[in-house]
């Protein structure tokens, strides 16, 4: 509806200037109110980093990596006790062979034998009628030293293994934890482009009060802004919704039992510059590649000599024992393995078909590597440019706002045209907003590469 014939310029000029002392008050009371509700909704302000050390601390993975080195040490510990402490055992031993001996046209039952020679029984040369053992056996291991080196080398390379995956596990939760509280900033932007724009159009929707009662729009009019506000206002409610959901998810990440609303912290995310010094996703493979080596030293280890120092003290007899029969005994035992069907040769091809394997994957990676930061560097830099058009365009807009506003307090222009301006210029702002965070999340991916 068109009006400029019938709009008495001086009348809206006084009507303007009576309520410009209502909006300026009204300018002054909002952000002061909204100010205030805010501190009652947002109880408490957490960035980024707050939330990469509570998702380190709950981490389950970096906690077992943990207790898995301590497991490691005791295994150490157990492992030098064997092989440089001595044994000792209390053993004991009771086997009875009688025999039925058939002397002197009798049978009669004979716990020992007592040197017959016609009876039933087991052969005497086996039994000697039976053995009677109680003694303190030890044994002491005397080439410990050489095998516990390799233990020890072992143990060494795994706990670095665990403390890498402890350390890639930190760089997984900060490309996890970063992406989904760039989701919550993104939500929390949305509800703040929103709001601004209600509160814009809260303002027209005064002004076109008091044009309404003046007869210079319609009614129709009126309605027609008031369910523009009311589109927005469903908008933002569900940006809202978006916000509480990705909240909800990041304090899953970060194992933060904490349903109360708060206030996330704008982050403005940096690429992170490349470097000459090895990616430390590397570090793996080289760490991996160097216990299938420990593995196979342990496997030779079996092919070393063996010598063990032995001894036992107590009793120890064929026929029933009587305290005569005490005494001690100590040797030395001796192995060496010289062939088991080649054996060692098929444990070391079986290795380097192991490494030959890492070797691939790590090739494999650095290639896709070097491909996602390639690909992630050109979105970016596409981003950017849509993002310096949309800008432009944004400005222009402003302009344009500025201008239909004017007319629209004048009556040169139709509700409909402005109410199509404001959602242009909404969905304008929306687009500009997502390609911010979709640079954001790029970053972080880039970044999380770029390591």
């Amino acid at each position: 509806m068109y009006l400029c014939n019938s709009v008495n310029l001086s009348f809206l000029n006084r009507l303007f200037s009576r309520s410009y002392n209502y909006q300026k008050m009204k300018r002054f009371i909002l952000p002061a109110f909204l100010l205030f509700l805010s501190g009652m909704i947002y109880s408490q302000q957490r960035d980024l980093n707050f939330y990469l050390d509570q998702a380190q601390q709950t981490s389950p993975l970096i906690h077992k990596n943990k207790n898995d080195n301590k497991i490691l040490d005791l295994d150490l510990q157990q492992t030098e006790r064997i092989l440089k402490n001595p044994e000792v055992n209390l053993e004991s031993n009771i086997l009875f062979a009688p025999i039925i001996s058939h002397t002197s046209n009798s049978n009669h039952l004979n716990v020992v034998s007592n040197g017959s020679d016609n009876y039933s029984g087991y052969d005497l040369a086996i039994t000697n009628g039976g053995q009677y053992q109680a003694f303190l056996s030890l044994k002491q291991p005397l080439l410990g030293n050489t095998a516990l080196k390799v233990y020890s080398q072992k143990s060494d390379i795994s706990k670095k293994q665990n403390d890498n995956s402890a350390f890639m596990t930190i760089h997984e939760i900060q490309q996890l934890v970063s992406y989904q509280y760039i989701l919550c900033v993104k939500s929390k932007l949305q509800i703040k482009n929103g709001e601004k724009l209600m509160n814009e159009l809260d303002d027209q929707l005064n002004i076109m009060k008091k044009l309404v009662e003046n007869a210079i729009f319609k009614q129709t009019d009126l309605l027609l802004l008031q369910i523009e506000r009311q589109n927005l206002e469903i908008d933002n409610k569900s940006f809202v919704d978006d916000f509480k959901g990705n909240l909800f998810d990041l304090n899953l990440l970060c194992g933060i039992k904490d349903s109360s609303n708060v206030d996330i912290q704008e982050l403005n995310l940096e690429l992170i510059p490349e470097t000459n010094s090895l990616s430390h996703f590397l570090t793996s493979y080289k760490l991996d590649s160097l216990g299938i080596e420990a593995d196979h030293t342990l496997t030779d280890l079996k092919y070393k000599p063996q010598l063990n120092l032995f001894a036992n003290a107590g009793m120890n007899a064929v026929y029933l024992p009587t305290f005569n029969r005490l005494g001690i005994s100590a040797g030395l035992t001796f192995s060496w393995n010289l062939y088991d069907g080649n054996q060692r040769k098929f444990e070391r091809d079986k290795s380097n078909v192991s490494i030959q394997t890492l070797q691939f994957e790590k090739d494999h990676f650095i290639t896709q590597r070097a491909i996602n930061k390639d690909k992630i560097k050109s979105q970016i830099s596409s981003l950017q440019e849509r993002t310096l058009l949309i800008e432009n365009q944004l400005k222009e807009y402003d302009k344009l706002y500025m201008a239909y506003q004017n007319e629209l307090k004048q009556g040169l222009i139709s509700v409909m045209d402005f109410k199509n301006l404001l959602k242009d210029i909404t969905g304008k702002k929306q687009d500009y907003l997502l390609l911010k965070m979709e640079k954001q999340l790029l970053v972080n991916s880039y970044n999380y590469w770029n390591y």
